[in-house]
């Protein structure tokens, strides 16, 4: 069970720093970690994963990511994070998901500014792919191992008793 929590944990982490690196693609001015926000209608509240904030300090998006392997993110699922949105005063979000939406879930993400970043389930933040909009970001790693010999060859010459 560990082991799955840790994976769901690296996935945040790695879409919060890649996020963080693109920012301004996302007409954002920086993004910040997993926190939580009082809901301004509710009261209550909310842990989210990450915190899109806008430039000059002008408003936030939220952030959530969703390591959903077997299926893609439902209506309700979105329209769940639609009511954060509302809640919190944010102005958006953005949805980080291996699959993508469902039919129903992106006519809700369209009508609530929910955006959607693909990233591959097994991101790193050196190997990594997310498609956002248009673009596409590729991240690779290799190992390369160095090694290095030296050969002395001794050779005797004539000594001091052959002169």
């Amino acid at each position: 069970m560990t082991s799955k929590r840790n994976t769901w944990r690296s996935y945040e982490d790695v879409a919060v720093y890649l996020l963080d690196q693109i920012a301004s693609k996302l007409d954002l001015d920086r993004v910040e970690d997993k926190q939580k926000v009082i809901g301004e209608r509710s009261g209550t509240e909310w842990e989210i994963d990450g915190k899109g904030v806008k430039v000059g300090d002008e408003g936030f998006v939220i952030i959530e990511c969703r390591r959903y392997t077997t299926s893609k993110q439902k209506q309700e699922q979105i329209a769940g994070l639609a009511y954060r949105i509302i809640d919190t005063g944010a102005d958006g979000a953005i949805i980080v998901s291996p699959l993508g939406l469902q039919e129903g879930a992106a006519k809700v993400a369209e009508a609530e500014n929910i955006r959607t970043v693909h990233m591959d389930q097994n991101s790193t933040r050196t190997d990594y792919m997310f498609r956002f909009l248009n673009e596409v970001f590729v991240g690779a790693s290799d190992t390369v191992h160095v090694s290095e010999s030296v050969t002395i060859e001794v050779v005797r010459g004539p000594g001091p008793e052959a002169g």
